[in-house]
Parts: structure tokens; sequence; C-alpha cells
């Protein structure tokens, strides 16, 4: 009996241990990390033979506010990164607020040459969700394919701000870059997570010139695995994906708790390969202002030199 007391109050101590490092976890995910924003770099060697490289600047996810002001400095400091390129793949705002801001923050990036692929939170305004959702196998509600869940957003403006300069909006859609040296052929599909996507055919007019090297990227908002078949099926020398936001909460030693689409946890961020195929997934620069927090999975964006392959 005399043991009875001390066990007690032990157990009591790792009890408020317990309760004081998630309070502390909880302040770190919400108040700190989501606004340690960091710039990624990465060497592929995947353009054809002789060609010069060409800096990608790959952005998504942002799920912007106007009043999130560290976020939005952020994304004004990235034009100091004079890309070649900018691929930007979706859910950029979650107001209706956020449209000319985020317009006004990366106006000098527009300029350049750049495609975007529709997500869901540019279409429809952020929604509260069970969080505990996300750990089922589908965590998307009944009624997700119109979005009836959440406000539209007028997805028609912002598409008309990101396309007013150098941009095109490749949802479910080609196009063709023409840069210094090489044909950028670009596929791109509308979010997948609300079942948009409808694969573009063969477009003549968005197919590389014969006499110019030429590289084709394939560019979508969600990852799902039937739609990166598609691109690989169509010829995809790279693919860009955003979404996952890294697993948003992250363990060490672990990593990405689900990826919120049916892609292996492993891939939820960062270079991988699908059948063979280079698959870039961006963690993302935000998150739905309901959860804006992170843990062990920093907010990013990606530079990704690529470059010619060695033989």
């Amino acid at each position: 009996m005399t043991s009875a007391k001390p066990l007690a109050l032990i157990g009591g101590a790792g009890a408020l241990a317990a309760v004081g490092t998630a309070a502390a976890a909880h302040v770190w995910a919400r108040h700190i990390e989501i606004n340690l924003f960091e710039i990624r770099a990465l060497d592929l060697h995947v353009l054809p033979y002789g060609t010069q490289p060409i800096r990608v600047l790959h952005m998504s996810d942002a799920h912007l506010l106007p009043e999130q002001t560290k976020k939005r400095e952020f994304l004004r400091s990235l034009a100091s990164l004079e890309p070649d390129l900018v691929v930007n793949t979706g859910d950029n705002v979650a107001s209706e607020g956020a449209i000319d801001a985020i317009a006004r923050d990366i106006a000098p990036l527009l300029e350049r040459p750049g495609v975007v692929a529709l997500g869901s939170n540019d279409k429809y305004a952020a929604g509260k969700r069970n969080i505990f959702r996300y750990l089922l196998r589908d965590p998307r509600p009944k009624n997700f394919r119109d979005g009836v869940q959440n406000e539209p957003l007028e997805v028609e403006r912002l598409v008309e701000k990101l396309t007013a300069g150098a941009w095109s909006n490749v949802s479910n859609a080609r196009a063709l870059l023409e840069l210094p040296g090489c044909d950028i052929e670009v596929v791109g599909v509308d979010d997948p997570h609300l079942e948009h996507d409808e694969f573009p055919p063969v477009d003549p007019a968005c197919a590389a010139r014969t006499t110019r090297p030429s590289f084709k990227i394939g560019v979508t908002h969600a990852p799902y695995k039937r739609v990166l078949d598609q691109f690989v099926d169509d010829g995809c020398d790279l693919i860009f994906a955003g979404h996952t936001h890294g697993g948003q909460l992250a363990l060490p030693y672990f990593g990405a708790i689900v990826t919120n689409c049916d892609l292996h946890r492993s891939q939820a961020k960062g270079l991988s390969f699908h059948r063979g195929v280079p698959l870039h997934v961006s963690g993302g620069i935000g998150a739905s202002p309901f959860y804006n927090m992170r843990f062990a999975n920093r907010p990013e964006v990606t530079l990704l030199t690529l470059k010619p392959r060695l033989t």
C-alpha cells in the first residue's frame, strides 16, 4: 500500500507532461512552423541531350487569405528566383478576397512562362470538416463532386488574373511553351480530387516542333494514380502535382501520415517515380485556414533545375 501513492504521483506527472508536450507541439505547429517557409532546390537530368538547363519553380497549395502577411511576403519574394518556367498545381486561395491578393503578390511571376492546373480550393472556399476523416481510405464527403458543401468562388476571375500575362490554364488542356533551345509540351487535368479531370485529347497545335528538342510534362493538382498512369501513357517525361501538403502533419523518422489521395505516404512530397517517370509532389505553401498548422513538415516551394541527360 505504501507504494501506491508514489506511483499515482508519477502517473499524474506523466500525464501532465504529456499534456504539456501536446500543447507545445500545437503551438509550434499552429504559430511557428506554419510560417517557416523554405525554398527547396533540386537538380534533374531529364532534358534532351545538348539542351540548356531550365529553372522551374513549382508552387502549390497557398490556400491564401488576405490577412496572412507572412505568407504574402514569402509569395512576393519568389520573383527573385527568376525561374524560366513556373508550374502552379492549384489551391491558390481560401477565400474570394484572396484572388486579387495573390494576383498582386505573384505579379512578376505571371509575366514569366507558366502553367496552372486548378485545385478544389480554387473553385470552392475552404470548409470545416472532421479532421479524423483524413485517416479514412477515402476522406471525401458524399457530395464532394459538386463541392456543394463549400461556398463557390469566382474561379473564372481567378483564372483570368492568373493567365493575364504569360501563364496558360492547363486544366483538362494542353499547351506548347517555346523556351530557348527546347519546346515544352504540357498536358494537364482539372482537379482529380473532385473528379473534374478529363484527360485532354491529342492536339496537333500543342505538339512540339520536330526541328527542336522537346520535353513533355504532366500537371495535376491531386496525384491520383489513375491520372499519373494517363500521364505516363501519354509519354510525359516529368509529372508535377500538389494537394498532399506533404502530409501536413508528419512524424519524425516516419514522415507523412496521410496523403488525402491514393498515393502512398512515402511519396507525399518531393521527388519519386511512377512507373519509371519522375514525379515531383510539392509539399505546398499553406493549409486550410481551419487546420492552419504544420508539424515536421515546413511549407515550401521547389526550384528544380532541369538539366540535359548525360547521354
